[in-house]
């Protein structure tokens, strides 16, 4: 009888900024020999459809705090009980060599499984503060890969600075050659998450309208908003006479970025992956309303090496972002300063690097 080969948990929350890292992990496992299962919860499981087939899809029960009302709340408790129940006679029929969760509710019951059957696991922070799930599993786990760096942590944790995993399509443009602005056709590209793109579709607009002339004849813009906002947004582009594209969602974002002299956008931990793996300058508007502030987190190690400006939404204005869009459009040496400084902060390694961890912790 053939043995089989090692198995890796991936427990994971059910949005993006969760799945997308847990997909490029599971991606990396299957190439190297490995089974690979995803415990998550039916939310989550509505993001599994980049995963690779052989990804066993297994939903554990699973809920949240903070949603719905008093009587959602009170079921809480025995439904993440039932979870982990679930998880534990799961594991004890197919034992996980490694468990590895990504945040999120839905990460619970096979975390907690693992840890009562002391089966070794670590999990992977995105953001510069540890989510709440991740905050209760941090001292009883081997260690934290942090996404972002410096990330707020305990004191005593074991942590390692994996970076963030990007896409493929990301990778494919790393370190992609940066034209500095100039007289000549300059791109802007702008991205706001689905929860805080409103501010962004309210300033951004007329901030780049009040841009002088010399600058506004050579710019073209790529902005991302919301269905509710795209055509009053395309609509004041066009009575200013600027050139922009204006979409819900860019399905070639990592090409917009590569071509762009500036990148506005929040600071969610997978756009500023993005953005220091590709290499380019940029103005970060953490979301006030973010977890802990997270977004700020985010932002500050691009900041802090001058890759990019940070403005909080308290002077997120639109002369003040008129302003700082000039001081870089008409600073070119500026600008590819900035540039190499994001770059410096990129870990186009980061997927690798979790490879490596749960390889060692397999073998501990």
């Amino acid at each position: 009888m053939t043995e089989k080969a090692p198995l890796l948990v991936i427990a994971a929350g059910g949005t993006g900024g969760h799945m997308f890292p847990a997909q490029a992990l599971a991606e990396a496992m299957l190439r190297k020999g490995w089974r690979v299962k995803l415990s998550t919860d039916a939310r989550g499981a509505r993001y599994t459809g980049g995963f690779p087939h052989t990804v066993e899809i297994e939903q554990i029960a699973s809920a949240t705090f903070a949603r719905g009302g008093f009587a959602a709340k009170l079921a809480v408790i025995p439904k993440i009980a039932s979870g982990v129940i679930g998880a534990v006679f799961k594991m004890l029929g197919d034992k996980p060599d490694v468990v590895v969760g990504f945040g999120g509710y839905p990460s619970i019951p096979a975390l907690a499984a693992a840890t009562l059957l002391r089966r070794p696991r670590m999990i992977h922070e995105q953001n510069g503060v540890l989510g709440r799930v991740n905050q209760i599993f941090a001292k009883r786990v081997s260690g934290v890969a942090c996404g972002t760096w410096p990330t707020d942590l305990p004191e005593g944790i074991d942590t390692a600075h994996t970076g963030n995993p990007v896409r493929g399509a990301v990778l494919e443009r790393a370190g992609a050659g940066y034209i500095p602005p100039g007289d000549y056709p300059m791109s802007l590209l702008v991205m706001g998450g689905s929860q805080g793109a409103r501010i962004l579709s309210d300033v951004v607009p007329p901030a780049i309208a009040a841009l002088p002339m010399d600058i506004l004849q050579n710019l073209r813009v790529s902005h991302q908003a919301r269905d509710e906002d795209g055509e009053r947004v395309a609509e004041y582009y066009a009575q200013h006479g600027i050139n922009a594209d204006v979409q819900p969602f860019f399905h070639d974002v990592p090409n917009r970025m590569s071509e762009a002299q500036l990148v506005i956008s929040r600071a969610g931990a997978s756009s500023v992956a993005d953005i220091s793996v590709i290499g380019r300058p940029s103005i970060l508007v953490p979301f006030a309303a973010a977890t802990g502030d997270h977004q700020s987190a985010n932002a500050r190690g691009l900041g802090d090496a001058g890759g990019a400006i940070i403005m909080p939404e308290s002077t997120f204005t639109v002369d003040a972002l008129s302003e700082q869009l000039a001081s870089v459009l008409t600073n070119p040496n500026a600008a590819q300063q900035m540039a190499e400084a994001a770059l410096s902060c990129g870990k186009p390694d980061a997927t690798e690097q979790l490879v490596a961890l749960v390889e060692t912790l397999a073998t501990a």
